[in-house]
């Protein structure tokens, strides 16, 4: 998936259908007299609906195409004939969308399952034809309801990645080059800050043909929370990952230090996140010898707080399988406490 079709932000109209009127009908027969109110009702006016689209992984179907509006019922007829229903429209989103209110921010709600279907918008009632009013004292009703008419809503839509692990780290700490590596993806991969702009997703295959989601988040920089390099933009996306991968390269001042600073991100957007496990992989590890793989283990010893850890290198393909295991692990370990 390249950069420009990854969208995960959209602003949208939509308008529901309005009801269509009912028929203010008189019978009309030769050799019937006085045939009286016959007037049929008028049709609903049409839905909107979210449905989830497990086979979605962006909005970009709503990049260009931004105003949706439902059919309006039609009205009644004669004979009690009812008008029809207006055509409801299905606006197919990827699993993890979350609907907001435009003018208030207000969640209406979120998708997370496949065809999961939500209201948006409900479309008018039809008005009632004249047949309904007829009584003793009124046996002519020469009346009938006007359908309600739709509703209307400006909507944002949010994409929060659903992946199952998480990369979280400064930029250029080697997390494109490892999701190439441990995944079919395609990342753009260069030698400057900020090289990713966009999440992206790979499938990691495990043993026994069983497979686990990955995603890279764009870097993160101190005071992201607040807004600074890309922001807090893209870290709505870590919300739904199950485990957090954090990536610290070797080359690094101080490991622990980069760590604590990337988790008070976190933290400070949402402490929430505190809560998913954690697993800290030491990147770009083929440049150590034994002598500083042995010093830099006992600093993450003394200041982690046993958070777990591990030295890998995308490019030498260290510790690669290992780190396979370790996520399974933890995935399997995080599906058991949940079910």
């Amino acid at each position: 998936m390249t950069e420009g079709n990854f969208v995960d932000y959209v602003k949208i109209h939509a308008e529901s259908g309005n009801g269509g009127k009912g028929s203010a009908h008189l019978h009309r027969e030769k050799y019937v007299a006085k045939g009286g109110p016959d007037g049929g009702d008028g049709g609903r006016g049409g839905h909107i609906i979210v449905r989830g689209n497990q086979n979605l992984w962006t909005l970009v179907g709503f990049k260009f195409k931004k105003h949706f509006k439902a059919g309006h019922g039609e009205h009644g007829g004669k004979q009690r004939s009812t008008g029809a229903d207006g055509e409801d429209v299905y606006l197919e989103v990827p699993l993890g969308t979350v609907i907001k209110n435009t003018d208030t921010q207000e969640t209406i709600f979120e998708i997370t399952e496949h065809n999961q279907e939500k209201m948006l918008l409900e479309g008018g009632m039809g008005g009632r034809g004249n047949w309904h009013f007829k009584t003793s004292t009124n046996q002519t009703p020469r009346y009938a309801q006007s359908g309600i008419p739709g509703q209307e809503i400006d909507v944002t839509l949010e994409l929060k990645v659903l992946a199952d692990v998480g990369l979280v780290g400064f930029p250029n700490a080697g997390k494109s080059t490892l999701l190439s590596v441990i995944t079919s993806a395609k990342p753009k991969i260069a030698d400057y800050e900020f090289t990713t702009l966009k999440p992206n997703l790979g499938i990691v295959e495990y043993r026994d043909f069983r497979s686990f989601v990955m995603a890279d988040i764009p870097g993160i920089i101190e005071g992201a929370a607040e807004g600074k390099g890309l922001g807090h933009y893209f870290l709505r996306h870590i919300e739904r990952n199950a485990t957090l991968l954090f990536l610290v390269p070797a080359d690094s001042k101080d490991i622990v230090k980069e760590y604590k600073i990337l988790l008070d991100e976190l933290r400070r957007y949402n402490p929430e996140l505190l809560d998913k496990e954690r697993l800290i992989a030491v990147s770009k590890s083929d440049m150590l010898d034994e002598e500083l793989i042995s010093e830099i283990q006992d600093e993450l010893n003394e200041g982690l707080d046993g958070v777990p850890y591990m030295f890998i290198s995308s490019v030498a393909q260290k510790g690669i399988t290992e780190l396979k295991d370790r996520l399974w692990s933890m995935l399997n370990d995080e599906k058991v406490l949940k079910s």
